[in-house]
C-alpha cells in the first residue's frame, strides 16, 4: 500500500508542475498582450495628434498639399495597421504590418517638418510648436512601450521554446509572438522636431 501512495504522490508532483508550466506560458502571453495594449494607448494618442497637426500647418503651406496628403494617408494606414495588430498582438503578419505602416508614417511626418522649416510664421505658430512638442513626448512613450513589449516577447518565446515548456507549448497552441521592431536604425530615434528660430 506504501508503494501505492509513493505512485500516487509522484503523479500528483507531475501534474503540478505540468499545471505550474501551462500557467507560467499563460502568464508570459497575457503579459506581452498588456504590453502591446500600452503601445496601443500612445501609438492611438499619435495617430489622434497628427489630424490637428495637419489642420494647423494646412494653412500655411497651401502650395505643400502633397506633403499634408501624405501625412493624412500614412496616418490612414497606420490606424489600420494598429487595429489589424490589436486583434492579434504578436501575430507576425499583423506586427510587419504594423512596423511598416508607422514607418511610412514617420517619414511623412519628416517631410512635413522639413517642409514647415521654410515657413516662418508656421514655426512661430503657437499650436504647431504645442503640438510637435506633445507628438515628440509620445514619440518617446511609443519607444519606451515598444521596448517593454519586445522584452515581454522575449520572455514568452523563451518559455515557450525552452524544456520543458516546450513540450506543454506545442501541444496546447502557445505559438512565438513576434515583436514589434523597426528595420531602419536611424528611424528607432523619435523625429526630431525643432521650431525654435
Amino acid at each position: 500500500m506504501s508503494g501505492l501512495v509513493i505512485f500516487l504522490i509522484i503523479i500528483a508532483v507531475i501534474v503540478i508542475y505540468l499545471i505550474a508550466i501551462y500557467n507560467g506560458l499563460v502568464t508570459s502571453r497575457n503579459a506581452y498582450k498588456n504590453a502591446f495594449a500600452q503601445i496601443d494607448v500612445q501609438l492611438t494618442r499619435r495617430h489622434d495628434l497628427i489630424p490637428n497637426l495637419v489642420e494647423t500647418a494646412k494653412g500655411y503651406l497651401a502650395h505643400e498639399r502633397e506633403t499634408l496628403e501624405a501625412v493624412t494617408a500614412a496616418r490612414t494606414a497606420a490606424v489600420n495597421g494598429l487595429a489589424a495588430a490589436k486583434a492579434a498582438p504578436g501575430d507576425p503578419g499583423a506586427m510587419q504590418q504594423l512596423a511598416g505602416s508607422e514607418n511610412q508614417l514617420t517619414q511623412a511626418l519628416g517631410r512635413l517638418f522639413a517642409v514647415s522649416e521654410a515657413y516662418p510664421d508656421l514655426k512661430a505658430n503657437q499650436n504647431m510648436m504645442q503640438l510637435s512638442e506633445e507628438l515628440t513626448s509620445t514619440e518617446n512613450r511609443v519607444a519606451f512601450a515598444r521596448q517593454a513589449y519586445n522584452d515581454s516577447v522575449m520572455n514568452y518565446n523563451n518559455k515557450c521554446q525552452v524544456f520543458p515548456s516546450s513540450m506543454i507549448a506545442g501541444p496546447f497552441g502557445f505559438t512565438p509572438a513576434e515583436q514589434l521592431a523597426i528595420d531602419d536604425p536611424a528611424k528607432r530615434e523619435a523625429p526630431k522636431v525643432s521650431f525654435a528660430q
